[in-house]
């Protein structure tokens, strides 16, 4: 993206008249819109875009420089034509009633668990101690685990890593930032002080010495505010690289 947000504002810097190759922002002023109140602190995860009077934006998809020759290089990288993924699944199901016995083992597992956070939320939740009783360690013998928690639930989910049999021997921190690419000042989560970033707790269970490649990635992710709850794709190329 560039640093100058708007076309507009990139012709005016760059002093030829041209706005550079990289994507741009335009400006979405509605009838209501009055642009001397600067942008909206949500952008375009505002709940009340309809009424909103402040500035929001999207893609500029108009076109000004020439386009890129591509090179005649692949740009399949890293792609294994060998392997054929499979589609995703999932199951509608209330979990804490779940077998989970018949999902089968895996090496390694991503959780997002509804921890009460004791404020308003379009799901619903579980009890401190409905969490600490979940039969996660039925679906691991040896393996990684990757467990998102919120601020309150920071020393629950160190708790529960121990329950379910882990050694947590590492942390990843999501740090959030808005359309514009700028960090999130004003969030919707914290009793305090506006959360910015979230944490997730990286366990260990038993003894996965074969397959699993350590070192590659660092432990800060730098990544856009999606929808509630929707986590960055990009910690799904970081479990990749790890399995």
């Amino acid at each position: 993206f560039c640093p100058h947000k708007t076309r507009e504002d990139c012709r005016r810097s760059s002093g030829s008249g041209r706005a550079c190759p990289r994507l741009h922002f335009r400006k979405i002023i509605q009838s209501h819109t009055d642009e001397g109140l600067g942008d909206c602190s949500f952008l375009n995860t505002c709940f009340h875009l309809e009424t909103c009077k402040f500035v929001h934006y999207t893609i500029d998809t108009t076109q000004e420089t020439e386009p890129r020759q591509r090179s005649g290089k692949s740009s399949l990288v890293g792609k294994n034509p060998g392997i054929k993924l499979k589609p995703a699944e999932w199951i509608n199901c209330d979990i804490r009633s779940l077998d989970m016995a018949v999902l089968g083992k895996f090496s390694l597992i991503m959780a997002d668990p509804p921890w009460d956070i004791h404020m308003e939320l379009p799901y619903g939740t579980m009890g401190d101690d409905e969490m600490r009783q979940l039969n996660i360690p039925v679906l691991q013998d040896d393996g990684y685990i990757f467990l998102w928690v919120t601020g309150r639930a920071m020393e629950l989910g160190r708790e529960c890593l121990t329950l379910w049999g882990y050694e947590r021997v590492g942390e990843l921190i999501w740090v959030k930032t808005n359309q514009l690419q700028r960090l999130i000042r004003t969030g919707r989560t914290g009793h305090w002080l506006n959360h910015g970033k979230e944490h997730c707790l990286i366990g260990l269970k038993g003894n996965p010495q074969v397959g699993f490649n350590r070192g590659i990635d660092c432990d800060v992710m730098v990544a856009e505010v999606r929808a509630t709850s929707h986590k960055p794709d990009e910690i799904y190329g970081v479990l990749e690289r790890l399995s």
